[in-house]
């Protein structure tokens, strides 16, 4: 397996993976303020500040370019507007399905608009234009979305910002119903078996939620601002960030938590084991790259990398049918 992960504070794509030597591998594109992205088959959609790109692997099973055996070419671009999008996935039907936080909503693709709505939770009055609620994650169960968190139970512009430290929720989508509360900014919710995994960002705790009771239980505390998880078998692959800028996130748990450690807040992969809730290996970026927004595993690919838009590689990469 590979790795996929987005910085939207520098605009890089990511794509990291093993050498034939074991070394790593890292390519990097520049894709203007790229935000969520998922992997499904031989696609890869990033999503940017006005647009989801869908990417489409031009090499066959067994073929290799230049080492790479997976190549991401840039297909189609569904221009979606200001939406700001943290989070998709691909359901059971193959239809791609994003969190749309500006809108409040889970929304599909449409031909004709910007996006097709499908599901805003019970405490948000309106599909308007005003970020209420703040929603962050999504997880699909048996491939149709499951679960999805919000940062705060509002109903007004930005009221989710005076509840930062304890006003997140996980809602269950098909009844509307709270499964969860008092959350300090969840995200990054996903179903591994059974069990419902999340991040609560404010603490830097990774946990589950209890299914008896409702309640959050942390399980490893990780050492920066948590922005985005993928579940590869019994690993979680999570993003830790610098801390956001802004007065609102200063009396977050996660600072006192850092303190208590000498720890200094960092950027970078974690790969944790869930049985064991270990931090058992890094990816650290360091120099001027303080976020990560989300990854995504790239399964069956070892040496990714993606075509981008600044060069006119672009114009002489064409794939053709296997049979041409």
């Amino acid at each position: 397996v590979s790795l996929a992960f987005t910085s939207a504070q520098t605009s890089k794509l990511f794509l990291v993976g093993p050498t034939a030597e074991g070394e790593l591998s890292v390519a990097e594109r520049t894709i203007p303020r790229c935000k969520g992205l998922v992997a499904h088959g031989r696609s890869l959609y990033v999503s940017t500040d006005w647009q989801i790109w869908r990417f489409e692997n031009a090499l066959n099973a067994g073929e290799r370019s230049d080492g790479f055996d997976a190549v991401y070419v840039p297909k189609a671009s569904h221009v979606t507007g200001d939406i700001d999008c943290p989070e998709m996935a691909v359901d059971g039907d193959g239809r791609l399905v994003f969190v749309n936080t500006r809108f409040n909503c889970l929304a599909y693709l449409s031909r004709d608009y910007s996006f097709h709505p499908v599901w805003k939770p019970d405490f948000v009055s309106a599909y308007v234009p005003e970020d209420r609620c703040h929603l962050t994650g999504l997880a699909l169960h048996e491939g149709r979305p499951a679960f999805a968190t919000a940062t705060a139970r509002s109903d007004e512009d930005g009221g989710w910002k005076q509840s930062l430290k304890d006003g997140g929720v996980v809602v269950h989508i098909m009844s509307g119903e709270v499964i969860c509360d008092g959350l300090s900014m969840p995200r990054a919710p996903r179903m591994h078996g059974r069990t419902l995994w999340l991040q609560e960002a404010g603490t830097g705790y990774l946990g589950r939620v209890n299914k008896d009771d409702g309640k959050f239980e942390p399980v490893v505390r990780c050492p920066g601002f948590l922005s985005g998880m993928t579940i590869v078998g019994n690993f979680a692959v999570a993003c830790v960030s610098w801390m956001p800028e802004g007065e609102e996130y200063a009396d977050l748990d996660l600072q006192m938590n850092l303190q208590q450690n000498d720890a200094e807040p960092t950027c970078g992969l974690l790969v944790i084991e869930l049985t064991s809730g270990n931090i058992i290996h890094w990816l650290r970026l360091d120099g001027m790259i303080s976020d990560i927004f989300g990854v995504t595993a790239l399964p069956g690919v070892f040496q990714p990398r993606a075509v981008g838009f600044k060069t006119d590689e672009i114009a002489r990469t064409i794939s053709l049918p296997p049979e041409l």
